[in-house]
């Protein structure tokens, strides 16, 4: 029994279900914004089931992927895929199964467009972002965009359409990414180099350019969170924004005035508590 369930465990972690949190956050405020019928719970489940399938097999198949380079690498090493506790077919069986699961499941029980926007994230992680990371430190740039796309199946789940609004929503996930994900880099800076990773560029030794891209991308974020405001969203939104964007900053300064794994750590966690803060406030100010 003992072997069963830590089997279960094993391919439960191959699902990444920390980022699979994140992603059911992101798709969830994008159903939520783009609803504009009334609400059906069946409508959102349905929609973050799919989801959550499809991402789930992309995680699967991404560790997949990376085998020989997660080995190498500490933070990795003891996946169960490296480790050797699940067998490549199984992993590969598995996140095959979930990934076609999810997209059918949406385009059965959702719709079409959620099903296409879920299939090509899936595509692009696996076929761009991933082989990407050995070969240029654009492949954060070029990840951004499936990292985005929870918020596009989340409102196209809702609605059917994409329209400028939606855009806008991934925009600033799109944007967030940077800081969050490159704080990282920073942190695992060696790791990723021992195993190969190019996530942050050669000549950036000294880790100044990548500081200086975090503090524009962060500056980018902020205010692009506050363009609703142009047309019909009040001051106690702009306000909102600018205080949670104040927090992030702030942890963007410092991390540029003192390169240290202690100081990306902190803007990493920044990150997390951002994005939610974020889209609770869009949520509220919701016309």
């Amino acid at each position: 029994m003992n072997r069963i369930l830590s089997r279960l465990r094993d391919y439960y972690i191959l699902t990444k279900p920390e980022v699979n949190l994140l992603i059911l956050m992101t798709a969830s405020a994008g159903y939520y914004l783009g609803l504009r019928a009334p609400f059906h719970f069946s409508g959102l489940l349905n929609t973050l089931i799919g989801t959550l399938l499809v991402a789930s097999g992309t995680a699967t198949l991404n560790q997949w992927m990376e085998i020989p380079w997660d080995a190498r690498m500490r933070r990795t090493a003891n996946r169960p895929l490296p480790s050797g506790r699940v067998r490549a077919r199984e992993a590969f069986i598995l996140g095959a199964l979930l990934s076609i699961g999810g997209g059918l499941y949406l385009a059965f029980l959702v719709n079409r467009l959620s099903s296409l926007l879920a299939i090509s994230t899936f595509l692009s992680y696996l076929l761009i972002y991933t082989p990407l990371k050995r070969r240029t430190p654009l492949c954060t740039l070029l990840g951004a965009f499936p990292g985005a796309m929870p918020t596009l199946i989340g409102w196209a789940g809702a609605t059917g359409t994409i329209n400028m609004q939606a855009m806008f929503l991934f925009a600033v996930l799109f944007l967030w990414q940077f800081p969050h994900f490159l704080a990282i880099a920073l942190m695992y800076r060696e790791d990723y180099d021992r195993a190969g990773y190019r996530m942050l560029p050669r000549f950036d030794l000294d880790s100044r350019f990548t500081r200086g891209e975090i503090i524009i991308f962060t500056c980018v974020l902020i205010v692009t969170t506050t363009l609703p405001a142009i047309t019909h969203v009040g001051p106690l939104y702009v306000a909102s924004m600018l205080v949670a964007g104040a927090f992030l900053f702030y942890h963007s300064i410092r991390l540029a005035q003192g390169a240290s794994r202690v100081l990306a750590g902190r803007l990493l966690h920044a990150s997390v508590i951002y994005l939610p803060v974020v889209l609770l406030i869009m949520a509220f100010g919701r016309t």
